[in-house]
């Protein structure tokens, strides 16, 4: 499946039917008077978060959505039939900006969440409005509005209250496999995860918790470079960062500092978010290697630094207890 996360749309409610002119022409009845009826509304584009969907690749095909118009009145002021609705799934944690001024429109986060995008244009009104004591034969009547047009921005930010950052090749994927169902591209080389993957990991009370494997970061991430910059605003929601660190890198100390660094380059609060640092393949280091990495980790980040290997699932426990004291 393509992760799409970013699309520009079109939309067009209908417009308003048009008034009309008409006259009561019954045989028994004398100056039988107007009878224009009104015209129907237009239908609304209306967003509507749901579950179901993960990405935003519906919008790369279809970029314009346009809601039915209302009908003409008719005679015997009947109004025109009212047009449908358009109702547009999107993903939960959807945002909408207006593509001219970049306003933020909504922030579709809770499935079944509603947006009016394009509101329908009113109908005309028939000559029958018209009728008053100075004017018993009106013969004009209104055309229907036209409906609401603009054209949004839709950016999608994965709702997962645990984030897992770290350099390419951290074990984040295979951290994310082991515990939950998830089954994410893992490869010995770099940027083996191309896109997001969320997975849900139960609690011991049976709910479960999204977590998101989130692309390799590199230095210069915040600025475009590697895959981190299209990525990291999917962090922005998360209440806990799941900080890897690789055990076997050449140098672990450099790799927490750069992540570290692009976080608080990026901003938006990431570098405040609660975090959680782990020293990951611990089954391919001594234990005094192992000890001595953690410590030297501690003592920088101010808080004890856990040492897990999500192949053996060793201290893989310990790391779920202190997610779960956060979310």
């Amino acid at each position: 499946m393509q992760f799409i996360d970013r699309a520009e749309i079109f939309v067009q409610a209908g417009d308003g039917g048009d008034g009309i002119v008409a006259f009561r022409r019954e045989k028994y009845v004398p100056a039988g008077g107007p009878a224009g009826g009104n015209g129907g509304r237009g239908g609304s584009v209306i967003f509507v978060a749901t579950d179901r969907l993960q990405t935003l690749l519906d919008f790369r095909y279809r970029r314009e959505f346009k809601a039915e118009s209302g009908m003409r009145g008719g005679p015997s002021n009947c109004t025109g039939r009212s047009g449908k609705d358009l109702e547009v799934e999107v993903p939960c944690g959807t945002l909408l900006y207006d593509a001219g001024t970049k306003a933020l429109l909504a922030d579709l986060t809770e499935p079944g969440q509603r947006f009016k995008a394009a509101a329908g244009g009113k109908g005309g009104l028939g000559n029958a409005h018209f009728l008053s004591n100075s004017n018993r034969a009106p013969e004009h009547a209104l055309p229907g509005l036209p409906g609401e047009a603009r054209s949004l921005l839709l950016e999608l930010k994965l709702l997962a209250e645990v984030g897992i950052v770290g350099l390419p090749n951290a074990g984040k994927s295979t951290l994310i496999s082991a515990l939950s169902a998830a089954k994410p591209k893992i490869a010995d080389y770099p940027f083996t995860t191309l896109v997001p993957n969320l997975g849900v990991v139960r609690k011991p009370t049976g709910d479960g918790t999204v977590f998101a494997d989130i692309p390799g970061l590199i230095e210069g991430a915040h600025t475009g470079l590697g895959l981190g910059h299209e990525f990291l605003r999917h962090v922005e929601r998360t209440r806990v960062l799941l900080h890897l660190v690789d055990g076997t890198s050449a140098d672990p100390i450099a790799d927490y500092q750069t992540i570290q660094g692009e976080l608080r380059a990026y901003g938006h609060g990431l570098e405040e978010r609660p975090q959680i640092l782990a020293v990951s393949k611990l089954d391919a280091l001594d234990e005094e290697m192992a000890t001595e990495i953690a410590e030297t980790l501690a003592a920088i980040h101010g808080q004890p630094v856990l040492a897990i290997s999500s192949v053996t699932r060793s201290g893989l426990d310990r790391l779920l207890d202190q997610v779960w004291t956060y979310v």
